[in-house]
Order: C-alpha cells, then structure tokens, then sequence
C-alpha cells in the first residue's frame, strides 16, 4: 500500500519530507490540506491528528505525525543511504543535536519574521518586525558557529534529514520579503549546496514560497 502524505507545501516541516521522498524516488500519494481553509481543523483530519498539524503520514495502518518522527520512519523503513540518518553513533548524534535546537531557533525566528508579515493582519508593527529580524539575525549567527564551522552540511560532510528542515526553515522568511543570506555568507553558501542537490525538486516544492517573495518585492530584504 502506497504512503499517503498529509500535507501543505507552504508548510515548512511538509516541505522537508516531500523532499526526501522526492530525492529518493519513493511513490507517495499526495494528500494535500487546505490550511487556508481550514481543513486542519475538520474531523476526518483530527481523526489523524488531533493537533491538527502537517505533516502526517499513513502507512497501512499505521498514523505517524511530527515531521523530525516521520523523516527517521521513512530511512529506516526504506533502507536510505546512510548519510540521510547516519548509522555512525556520533554523526547521527551531531543530526539529532540539529533537530533538537532547531524547533527553539531556526523554526521558531524564522516563523516568527514571517507570520508578522503575512499573516498578522496590517498595519505592521515596525518596532516590532525589527526586533524579529534582529532575533533572526543572532540564530543565524549561531546556526554559523556552531552547525556549519567545520561542515558543509549541518554537523556532518553530506546531506542529511536536518539539512532539509534547515534549509526549508530557511526558506519561509523570503516570503515575507527577509533574505536570510544578508550579511551570513556561510548560510548562503549553504543553501545553495543544498538546493543544488536536491533540485529539480527544491524549487518544484518552493513554488509558493517564490510567488510570495515577489509579491515581497517591494519590502525591504535587509537583515538588521
């Protein structure tokens, strides 16, 4: 029985597990979740998950929801490359260590910047968009030192689960007019590694994210 994926590809977390499927050709069948209408709210999708979140899986019988949960559940039950998921103890420890800091800062600042200035309703709180960006700024900062000092990817030397919620999170903020490669050099370099090796995927899944960046135009792309 094919895998049926719940999702919204304006989702980050969704987005990111699209891309692992996608990168290693496994046939899914998508079911997409009209957030903007609210059908995560519904009671057939409640039934799934009563957070009434995306992403969620169904394989067979079995319900799984929570993106980090559903990212490790497909390398394991497809035998993926070993650089996904490393097997190696301590590299598997630098991509979980990833995945764990990253609901607090990558998701959260990002999220943040990009919610106050597509979904909050206007005027827009100048004084306080500033201060988001400039919590963005300090992650991003961090996001440097500590997971891309010695590695092209996020704590290890290939392509990992954590390279793709990095790079997806990374991606919201244009949305809302913030390039986050402003002044940070090495997350640029980054992202492009990254979308270079998952495309033509990346940018398939990217689509709306794109559409609303040029709808940004004219919004200041600056990182404080």
């Amino acid at each position: 029985m094919v895998l049926k994926v719940y999702n919204h590809t304006l989702s980050q977390p969704c987005r990111a597990v699209l891309l692992l499927l996608k990168a290693n050709k496994i046939p899914y069948e998508d079911c997409h979740v009209d957030l903007m209408k609210g059908k995560q709210n519904e009671a057939d999708f409640l039934a799934l998950n009563p957070s009434g979140s995306v992403p969620v899986i169904v394989d067979g019988d079995f319900v799984l929801t929570e993106s980090v949960a559903i990212l490790k559940y497909i390398c394991a039950k497809y035998k993926l490359a070993d650089h996904w998921y490393p097997a190696d103890l301590k590299q598997r420890a630098r991509v979980d260590q990833y995945m764990a800091w990253q609901h607090t800062a990558t998701r959260k600042h990002g999220s943040a910047v990009f919610v106050a200035k597509v979904f909050t309703p206007p005027p827009l709180d100048e004084d306080n968009f500033k201060k988001l960006q400039e919590n963005l700024h300090k992650m991003l900062g961090t996001m440097e030192k500590v997971y891309l000092k010695n590695t092209p990817y996020l704590g290890t030397n290939d392509i990992s689960i954590a390279d793709l919620l990095g790079v997806c999170e990374l991606m919201q903020p244009f949305g809302a007019g913030v390039d986050v490669t402003n002044g940070h050099p090495v997350i640029k370099s980054f992202m492009k590694r990254v979308k270079e090796k998952l495309q033509p995927h990346f940018d398939e899944l990217h689509k709306l994210n794109y559409s609303m960046e040029e709808k940004c135009s004219m919004c200041s792309k600056d990182i404080l």
